[in-house]
């Protein structure tokens, strides 16, 4: 045999085996994923930690906040791999990282989210992508910190994130993750419930979005109702709306229900839907609305329910793109963060301006009396 075609066949048999090592990674690598995905069963009980004395009674105002605190990672100049964008001249657009830029900026977001939340005391805190122990923010238990941080007050912390190592971008893999939806209040709850919002299940989103949930605490009023007081976070990448409308008519059933029964109800969150279709475009933006905005309409709600609107929600954006830095002015940025309260609760909000400093989201608050 001739040393070309001994130099082939060895570079064939080469190739061929690097080939079937790299189908047998792939091959292994989704039956690794297949076998660590599972969704947390519905009515999930929930502990409370650190529970307090306080009952809550009628005619009394009290506040809340909501903030989702996108996980320590999303200072300014960060952006995010899975949020895609288009400028006005058709520039396609899309976020960069996996993870968070360092653990430094982890602990320095989270810092940032506590002194926030103790600016604007509140009577209870509804927060969103809070991590415990995940590769994309380096192992910092932020749970952990803001529970320490208001140690005074009762807690709940509901998994809504679970997921196996996740090895994309390959330039800087996303990694496993455990977080979720965690919530403070200085007042007497009964009951914490986790209950499972209906998500997609086809093969690639199901690793990569989260196990989609909602936590429902109980609180004792005195004249012998219950505020139901829900913290949530809706679908954002659901192309055609079609899960979050699923979503949306599971807590519309709930919220009728327990209306009906004579309690108060309260939903604050990420509802990844504007509140209205006018704030969809009301702030100067060199991008076009993205795909992943769906619109929140009053006519969308069941009759015992509505949105509150921030006194401020043309003037004080929620949430910013993350398909790329923010930059003001240039950004899209919208409402999709606030409450939902039933028709026995008065409640005004306000949408609290950080410029985006900690998070790719604004707090907002609530102030509220049971009627």
């Amino acid at each position: 045999m001739s040393n070309w075609k001994k130099v082939a066949k060895i570079s064939l048999i080469f190739l061929l085996s690097c080939f079937s090592v790299l189908v047998i990674a792939i091959v292994g690598y989704g039956v690794y994923m297949q076998t660590h995905y599972y969704r947390i069963k519905d009515y999930k009980k929930l502990t409370i930690n650190h529970n307090q004395k306080a009952y809550l009674q009628k005619n009394h105002e009290y506040t809340a906040l909501s903030y989702n605190v996108g996980f320590g990672a999303y200072q300014p100049d960060y952006s995010f791999f899975m949020d895609t964008g288009i400028m006005k001249d058709g520039t396609e657009t899309q976020g960069k990282y996996g993870k968070a830029i360092s653990k430094k900026a982890v602990l320095n977001s989270t810092n940032g989210v506590i002194n926030t939340i103790k600016k604007h005391s509140s009577d209870f805190i509804l927060l969103q992508e809070v991590d415990t122990d995940s590769t994309r923010s380096y192992h910092v238990n932020q749970a952990k910190m803001i529970n320490n941080a208001f140690s005074h007050t009762a807690n709940v912390f509901a998994n809504n994130f679970h997921s196996p190592y996740l090895f994309y971008p390959f330039n800087d893999p996303h990694g496993a993750v455990q977080a979720g939806l965690l919530t403070l209040s200085n007042y007497h709850i009964d009951k914490a419930t986790r209950r499972q919002y209906p998500i997609s299940t086809s093969f690639l989103t199901k690793f990569t979005d989260l196990d989609r949930c909602f936590s429902v605490m109980r609180l004792p009023v005195k004249n012998g109702h219950d505020l139901v007081l829900i913290n949530s976070h809706m679908s954002a990448y659901d192309k055609g709306g079609k899960i979050r409308a699923k979503q949306l008519a599971l807590l519309n059933h709930i919220m009728k229900k327990e209306y009906q029964k004579g309690n108060y109800v309260i939903v604050g969150g990420d509802f990844n839907h504007t509140f209205g279709k006018k704030v969809l475009t009301a702030f100067k933006s060199d991008q076009k609305v993205p795909e992943w905005v769906s619109v929140l309409n009053p006519k969308d709600l069941t009759d015992c329910m509505r949105i509150v609107s921030a006194t401020n929600e043309y003037e004080v954006p929620t949430c910013r793109g993350a398909d790329m830095p923010y930059q003001k002015g240039k950004t899209y940025v919208t409402v999709i963060d606030g409450y939902l309260v039933s028709k026995n609760v008065k409640a005004t909000a306000t949408n609290l301006n950080t410029e985006f400093a900690y998070s790719d989201h604004n707090p907002v608050q609530l102030k509220f009396e049971l009627k």
